[in-house]
């Protein structure tokens, strides 16, 4: 096998080798989530892409990987958070009147706008909830309507910005104008309380903050199960960590790397840099992007002085009123953000690990802070250290050209994403087809192309499981397989064990090259297409042993890309582990359904007293009891395999019942028919089993989860109404004109036009021959109204004849 080689973001450009600091052996530190919020789209790209990469270095390559993530649970997000939410819960608590509610409503609305959507104060008089909405759409219409803020190139994280500003702010203007503002105005509300009160808040108890992070950190470890996102080898925390911080600070101001400023610790860039080391290794060409350097310090750290240069970055901030605080040597304060996980990472894997990894969003400057800082602590001066071989920066999920972020407020969280649109297979599936390092945009089209992939795998699954049990005519087949399924045998490489070398090669290749899912994907698509071409031309003598060796093969890669929640290393078997074989349960237990359908159906037979055939006596005299206990005492707890005796008793009756139907009294085909429809149809289908009817051919068994049997079925049966209604409808609507036509028809043609004002004189027909002012009738009208005389004496002709009697 040739080196692993991978996209290395301290190397940019292609991919370069992956050597380990020791053989077979992988440290890998990822940064773990801010828990302020819930977790959303974008989470789930960075945390399963990760997984991804780190299944495939565990379970293709062999790697003994220990795995280490963080928790921030002290941060600038959190501390806003936590402390706006306790000023809302103690404001709603006041006894205010409705008026001086009202007015709260109204100058938090004005904050807000002042703060984040200053153009809306442009303009002739202020602002107000009244003519808010012609401000808001003179502003920002353009913004509103997609376009930018300047009118120029494509929307990005500004204009999302301003769209939730102006979200926030319609939502409070809706609940002022309908008296709920504390219902509906929360929004503007925070902040605005926030400048009001922040420093009352008695931070020394610190749980305002922990109640919050331990909650969103349950929460994101819930959601990333629900994924099935590996756990951690070992988890960190910020806040079990701070004394370790202080000192890992420490040793950075005594080395001369860091300064001191009114309580503050920062990182001296200029020292780092005139010591021989390089700063800003992942983006250097951002090393001065102010924006960068601000989100990185965080919002509350804006008023913080001191530094000597702008982009010197804090180590240790400060605490002021209404923030939580730890003691230190240059007095009460918290740790800056980046410092964590230096420390953290550091603490567990030591002054080197091989990999580092988080969203591209980190590059700078958080990844490039933690590198400074840490090769600043554990530098000899004169000599750089290297603190990460090899950076890996997950793409960004995009929403219409902006990153899914919760500052954005722009996501979909991932519970109410798994409870909607999203299955973890098919979410993950979605991520597998981009590279891990590109961005992704989630397009119709890219579900479409998921969704197809995984109906591919999962109906080749069906089809062979079905095949070779067939094939063999007990479980033997699928449980134990074809033994001969190594290509190394006496049979020729060629045709579908050539094609299979040559999936395996080129997933091979593909992992080779910096984890290249798309390309693993592809290669499973095409051997799949190439064995049902060989199933659909070779029905009576196809190569079952290759076929099987292709289906396990494609098993064991699915399960090392993490697609099947319920299997476990080494992936062996055939298909998806279903939850009932996930969960071990007794024999007799994950039976007991399939032997009860068995039992009534065999009962309800009989019942039938049907004609005497030789192969149904037969079939009543095979019991599957023994068949199952040897499969239990063997070992099998697979419930469908445990299951394949019963079902293949139910499934030879129910054929032989099919072949005697034409030759029996049209009652009894009857209830045989219906019989038959029902244990497929319903009985066997709420099971997650389907009959495949075949001309001339015993039924197929097939294992096809219960809900899309199911949904299947109503969908059919929805269908089928749909179609009873629309007959119906025709029906009346074909009722109701042959009334209508002869209630027309009823007419006599002398009487027609008896009763029309526009004419005063009649012919012996009926037919008019003058106006009503004693005129002519025109030719050209006489013209029609002989034609309209003429259809109705034979429509009226006609309904004499069907009704009988004369013209009233």
């Amino acid at each position: 096998m040739d080196s692993i080689k991978v996209h290395n973001s301290l190397k940019p450009g292609g991919p370069v080798p992956f050597v380990p600091i020791e053989k077979g052996k992988v440290s890998w530190y990822a940064c773990g989530p801010t828990v302020y919020d819930q977790s959303h789209l974008g989470h789930a790209r960075n945390y399963v892409s990760t997984d991804i990469i780190r299944r495939i270095l565990m379970h293709y390559f062999g790697f003994n990987v220990k795995f280490v993530m963080n928790f921030t649970d002290i941060d600038d997000k959190i501390i806003i958070k936590a402390r706006r939410q306790r000023l809302l819960d103690l404001e709603k608590q006041k006894n205010y009147t409705d008026a001086e509610i009202l007015e709260l409503g109204k100058a938090a609305f004005r904050a807000y706008a002042e703060n984040n959507l200053p153009k809306l104060l442009e303009g002739e008089g202020e602002l107000d909830v009244n003519n808010y909405i012609p401000r808001r759409d003179a502003a920002y219409g353009n913004v509103l309507a997609g376009g930018t803020l300047t009118g120029e190139g494509k929307p990005g994280d500004a204009e999302a910005k301003l769209k939730m500003h102006i979200s926030n702010m319609t939502s409070a203007v809706i609940a002022i104008n309908g008296n709920q503002v504390f219902k509906g105005a929360d929004e503007i509300l925070l902040p605005y309380l926030d400048s009001l009160y922040k420093e009352t808040i008695d931070t020394s108890d610190q749980s305002i903050f922990t109640d919050l992070t331990r909650f969103m950190e349950g929460e994101f470890t819930n959601d990333m199960d629900a994924l099935n996102v590996l756990r951690p080898d070992v988890v960190t925390r910020v806040t079990e960590y701070v004394p370790q911080i202080a000192k890992f600070v420490e040793r950075i101001v005594e080395k001369g790397f860091a300064y001191e400023a009114e309580g503050s610790v920062y990182f001296d860039i200029a020292a780092f840099e005139k010591a021989g080391n390089t700063y800003a290794r992942l983006r250097p060409e951002s090393r001065n992007d102010k924006a960068l350097q601000e989100e990185g310090e965080g919002s509350l750290s804006k008023s913080l002085g001191g530094k000597r240069g702008a982009g010197d970055f804090a180590l240790w901030k400060k605490s002021k009123p209404g923030e939580p605080y730890w003691p230190s040597k240059w007095g009460n304060g918290r740790p800056g953000w980046h410092i964590e996980c230096s420390v953290m990472a550091s603490d567990v894997l030591g002054p080197r690990m091989d990999l580092h990894s988080g969203g591209i969003d980190l590059a700078f400057p958080h990844h490039d802070n933690e590198l400074a800082q840490s090769e600043a602590y554990f530098c000899q001066h004169g000599h750089e250290h290297t603190w990460v071989n090899y950076f890996l920066h997950m793409g960004h999920l995009s929403i219409s050209g902006s990153k899914m972020s919760k500052s954005l407020k722009n996501f979909q969280t991932i519970k109410d994403a798994l409870a909607s649109t999203y299955t973890a297979r098919s979410m993950r599936i979605v991520f597998l087809l981009g590279r891990w390092n590109d961005g992704v945009e989630i397009s119709p089209d890219m579900r479409t192309q998921a969704d197809n992939w995984e109906i591919t795998v999962n109906n080749f699954f069906t089809n062979v499981k079905s095949l070779l049990a067939e094939a063999s005519g007990t479980t033997a087949g699928v449980n134990g397989g074809v033994k001969a399924l190594s290509i190394s045998d006496d049979r020729p490489q060629e045709d579908l064990r050539a094609d299979l070398e040559q999936a395996k090669k080129e997933v091979e290749e593909a992992l080779i090259n910096s984890f290249d899912t798309p390309a693993v994907l592809r290669a499973i698509g095409e051997v799949i297409r190439k064995a049902n071409i060989h199933i659909n031309a070779h029905k009576d003598d196809a190569d079952l042993p290759a076929v099987e060796a292709i289906a396990r093969w494609i098993t064991k890669i699915v399960g090392i890309l993490g697609l099947d929640a319920n299997a476990k290393p080494p992936y062996e078997g055939i298909g998806w582990v279903s939850a009932a074989a996930a969960a071990n349960l007794d024999p007799s237990t994950a039976v007991q359904p399939y032997k009860e359908v068995y039992k009534t159906f065999y009962a309800e037979v009989k019942a039938l007293e049907l004609p005497t055939s030789e192969t149904i006596t037969s079939l009543y005299s095979q019991s599957p009891d023994p068949e199952f206990d040897s499969l239990a005492s063997a070992g099998t707890r697979d419930p469908e395999q445990l299951a394949l005796p019963y079902l293949r008793a139910v499934a030879r009756l129910r054929d032989e019942l099919r072949r005697l139907a034409p030759t029996t009294s049209p009652e009894t085909k009857k209830s045989i028919l219906a019989l038959s429809d029902r244990v497929r149809n319903y009985d066997l289908s709420n099971l997650g089993v389907y009959l495949d009817d075949r001309t001339d051919q015993p039924s197929l068994i097939k294992f096809v989860p219960a809900a899309e049997l199911i949904a299947a079925r109503e969908e059919k049966a929805a269908r089928e109404a749909e179609k009873a209604r629309a007959k119906e409808e025709a029906r009346r609507a074909r009722e109701k004109a042959e009334e209508e036509k002869w209630a027309k028809a009823k007419l006599a043609p002398e009487d027609m036009f008896k009763g029309d004002e526009r004419y005063g004189e009649w012919d012996a027909e009926g037919i008019p021959t003058k106006m009503k002012d004693g005129s002519e009738v025109p030719k050209s009208q006489l013209k029609k109204l002989k034609k309209d005389w003429e259809r109705q004496k034979k429509a009226h002709s006609e309904y004499q004849a069907k009704f009988g009697g004369s013209t009233a």
